[in-house]
């Protein structure tokens, strides 16, 4: 079947779904006092949920499976998602739990800062999750902000041979010395690798404690130096794609959204990353998240 008439795959992205707001500003603040805005955009992101919204954008069948409150946030980020074609039926928001909110400012080259409350009250029981489901699933992705829900995904996903993705953002050691012995495709973020593998001084060393903790494959992105990853034959790298940032806030989910679609498509690892990265370049061209 050629990549035209092969399905569009069918994804299952776990994790954080967050209510951004932005703001646009000249340079990042520095210490105290007050910043004037350019301008200020509110709308949904958190990792898993970016992913989400990029595959669904790629083509993807997605289901974003999550924990909010029942808050107007909660109720904000689920009408987003679902307008973007993700199905939300196991987007949860609990009573009593209070949602994820970020706060970001966004400088003239693109860069940002990113200060998140991660919500309160939310049930780490994942026994609510629809795991048969996955019979109907070619990929899966999560973040480790819901490492139970990550590992009884990605465990049962292992049964059934799918490729699963995590997302390595900064987390605790024992979160991801939990999820990556069930990990396909562990990519992290360069701060979320070097604060897993703290004794190693290089991304090389990096990455390959990383690969040494059970995952099958370990790879960090690099902003405009590229990705670098390990696996059993041993270390790779590939360039990015130049080009003149706007906004990098969720360069990073995108890519791994993208990489879940590639992997759901049937690609084979090279060719997923190029695709990958080549998506996440372009989020990177446009402002928000």
């Amino acid at each position: 079947m050629s990549p035209v008439e092969r399905p569009a795959p069918r994804v299952i992205c776990l994790g954080l779904s967050a209510l951004d707001i932005t703001w646009q500003v000249d340079t990042l603040p520095q210490g105290g006092g007050k910043t004037r805005a350019n301008d200020v955009r509110e709308g949904g992101g958190g990792m898993a949920a970016n992913a989400a919204a990029a595959a669904a954008k790629l083509g993807a069948s997605v289901q974003f499976w999550g924990r909010a409150g029942l808050d107007s946030a909660g109720h904000e980020m689920k009408a987003q998602l679902a307008a973007l074609g993700v199905d939300v039926s196991r987007f949860r928001l609990f009573e009593g739990a209070r949602s994820s909110l970020s706060g970001i400012v966004v400088d003239a080259r693109g860069e940002r800062m990113i200060v998140n409350f991660r919500g309160a009250g939310l049930p780490a029981d994942p026994a609510w999750l629809p795991l048969d489901a996955l019979a109907a699933t070619d990929a899966v992705l999560a973040d480790p902000r819901w490492p139970e829900g990550a590992l009884a995904l990605f465990g049962a996903a292992r049964t059934r041979g799918l490729p699963t993705v995590l997302d390595g953002d900064v987390a605790d050691a024992a979160v991801f010395d939990m999820l990556l012995p069930h990990t396909d495709h562990a990519v992290f973020s360069e701060p979320g690798l070097a604060g897993y593998a703290t004794g190693a001084r290089t991304v090389d060393e990096q990455l390959n404690f990383a690969l040494s903790r059970g995952c099958r494959l370990a790879a960090v992105t690099l902003g405009e130096r590229g990705l670098r990853w390990a696996d059993a034959q041993g270390l790779h790298a590939l360039p990015a794609f130049a080009v003149e940032p706007v906004d990098t806030t969720g360069a990073g989910d995108v890519f791994h959204g993208a990489l879940a679609f590639a992997l759901g498509a049937g690609w084979p690892v090279p060719r997923a990353f190029q695709f990958s990265a080549a998506v996440a370049a372009i989020k990177c061209t446009r402002p928000g998240g």
